[in-house]
C-alpha cells in the first residue's frame, strides 16, 4: 500500500509518501480501505516525538488517527461490521506506527463506527477524533439544559463541534470566540461571536449580560485563555480544558479523548438528524500531508482539514 511514514522525529520534512506493506489484522480488528484521513494537531506532536513519553512509537511509523472508508476484510471475531460497510472512526492505538494517513488501516472495532449517512467521506473523515473530544469534554462539565456555554477558538476543528454539540445536549447559549473573520461563520452555528484578546473577559460580559459570569467554559487554546475563563466562570469545576492540563490546579478538568464507539454513534445520530455538520476548510491528497500539517501548524484554520486517499 501507499502511505505516508516517517524515520525519524522532526519537521514536516520527515514526511515521506512511500509503499509499505499492507497491515495484518487481529481477531476483533477490521481493514479499512481509507478514503479519507483527518489532520489534527496531535499529529505534530507524534511527528516530532512530544508524544513518545506516553506511548510506545516505532519506526517507520505512519501518522495519523482519524479515519473514514470502507471494510475490506473483517476480523474473526468482529460481530459489528461486514466487508462493504462505510466507516468512520478514531484509531488511537496503545502503540503508535500504523497510523490512518495510509490507503490501508487495521482499525479496531471499538474506535469505528458506521459513517453518517449524509456525510462526505472528506467530512467523516475530520469528525472522529474532534467530535469525541468535545462530546467527551462537554459531558464531564456536565453541560445540560439551560446552560450558558463558553467555547474559547470556537471556529476551529474541536471548537465548532462543541459550539453545536453544546446545543445538543441542551445548552441555551452558546459564546464563541474567534478572530472577527469567523463571526458569521459561528453564528451560522447558532453561537453568539465575541473577539478574543485582551479585552476578552470583559468582552464575554457585556455578551452574556447579568452578573458577567457563565456556566461551562471550554478551552481549546490554554495559558490565559484558562485564566480567563476562571473569571468568566461560576463555578471553577465547570471550566475543561483539551489542551492545558495546568486547569486542575484552578479546580477546572482536563479532558482528552477516548476511543468509544458508543459516542462515535451518538456523534453519527446528530449529523443525521441535523444537529451536527462538519466545516472542512480544505483538502489535500495524501501524498501532500506535510503541506497538510504545515497548514494547520499555521494556525487560523477554519474547522478540518482532511486527507483525500
Amino acid at each position: 500500500m501507499k502511505a505516508i511514514a516517517q524515520n525519524e522525529f522532526g519537521d514536516v520534512d520527515v514526511l515521506e509518501y512511500r509503499e509499505l506493506p499492507d497491515p495484518p489484522i487481529s481477531f476483533d480488528q477490521v481493514l479499512v480501505e481509507v478514503r479519507a484521513a483527518g489532520v489534527n494537531p496531535v499529529d505534530r506532536l507524534v511527528r516530532q516525538g512530544l508524544a513518545a513519553g506516553a506511548l510506545p512509537h516505532h519506526f517507520p511509523l505512519v501518522p495519523g488517527w482519524d479515519v473514514a472508508g470502507v471494510v475490506r476484510a473483517v476480523g474473526s471475531a468482529v460481530d459489528g461490521f461486514a466487508v462493504g460497510d462505510e466507516v468512520f472512526g478514531y484509531q488511537r492505538k496503545d502503540h503508535v506506527q500504523h497510523g490512518t494517513y495510509a490507503e490501508l488501516v487495521a482499525a479496531h472495532e471499538r474506535g469505528l463506527a458506521h459513517k453518517p449517512e449524509s456525510l462526505s467521506f472528506v467530512e467523516a473523515g475530520g469528525l472522529a477524533l474532534a467530535g469525541l473530544t468535545a462530546v467527551q469534554a462537554l459531558r464531564k462539565v456536565r453541560v445540560s439544559a439551560g446552560d450558558t456555554v463558553l467555547v474559547h477558538a470556537a471556529a476551529g476543528g474541536v471548537g465548532h463541534l462543541a459550539v453545536q454539540i453544546a446545543q445538543a445536549l441542551g445548552a441555551a447559549r452558546v459564546v464563541g470566540t474567534a478572530s472577527p473573520r469567523n463571526h458569521d461563520f459561528l453564528r451560522s452555528l447558532g453561537a453568539e461571536p465575541v473577539a478574543y484578546g485582551d479585552a476578552l473577559v470583559d468582552n464575554v460580559a457585556e455578551a452574556v449580560g447579568g452578573d458577567g459570569r457563565v456556566d461551562v467554559s471550554f478551552d481549546c487554546v490554554g495559558g490565559p485563555a484558562v485564566e480567563d475563563s476562571v473569571a468568566l466562570t461560576r463555578e471553577p469545576g465547570r471550566i475543561v480544558s483539551i489542551v492545558d492540563a495546568n486547569v486542575a490546579a484552578l479546580g477546572g478538568v482536563y479532558a482528552y479523548a477516548k476511543p468509544v464507539a458508543e459516542d462515535l454513534r451518538w456523534l453519527a445520530g446528530q449529523v443525521d438528524a441535523g444537529a451536527l455538520r462538519v466545516e472542512v476548510q480544505r483538502t489535500f491528497p495524501l501524498e501532500r500531508a506535510a503541506d497538510a500539517q504545515r497548514l494547520l501548524e499555521g494556525g487560523h484554520v477554519r474547522g478540518k482539514v482532511v486527507l483525500t486517499v
